[in-house]
């Protein structure tokens, strides 16, 4: 029921080396610290549902997430945040299918950037 998406982002060198190592700001959606340091990510699962079967009980669930990944301005915002996503889209692509790229958007009141995207999970029971 839980998607496996934080082990290969805090095993990326990629992934590391924008989002820290100690700890990695990719963080579960509402855990992340308050005034945490920027860029950081978030992960939220956003649908689910079991793969049924007729004769027998489902052996896999399918897991939606959205992932969210902020970047302040004097980081060169947009940029950071869309290199984020490509080293988290990297890191967790050999485990899960990218199912669609919802955009970006600047917060109007600190100016921070978000770039979103979305990935599907097939998590054996």
């Amino acid at each position: 029921m839980y998607p496996p998406v934080f082990p290969p982002v805090a095993a990326s060198t990629a992934a590391k080396a924008l989002l820290g190592s100690n700890p990695v700001r990719f963080y579960q959606f509402g855990l992340a610290p308050q005034n945490v340091q920027k860029p950081y990510a978030v992960w939220q699962r956003v649908f689910g549902n079991p793969e049924n079967y007729l004769n027998s009980v489902p052996d896999i669930d399918v897991l939606s997430i959205q992932i969210d990944v902020y970047a302040s301005p004097e980081s060169s915002g947009a940029n950071t945040a869309r290199n984020v996503a490509v080293a988290i889209r990297d890191a967790i692509e050999p485990t899960c299918h990218i199912t669609s790229w919802l955009g970006e958007s600047i917060d109007p009141d600190t100016k921070n950037h978000r770039f979103s995207f979305q990935a599907d999970y097939w998590v054996p029971r």
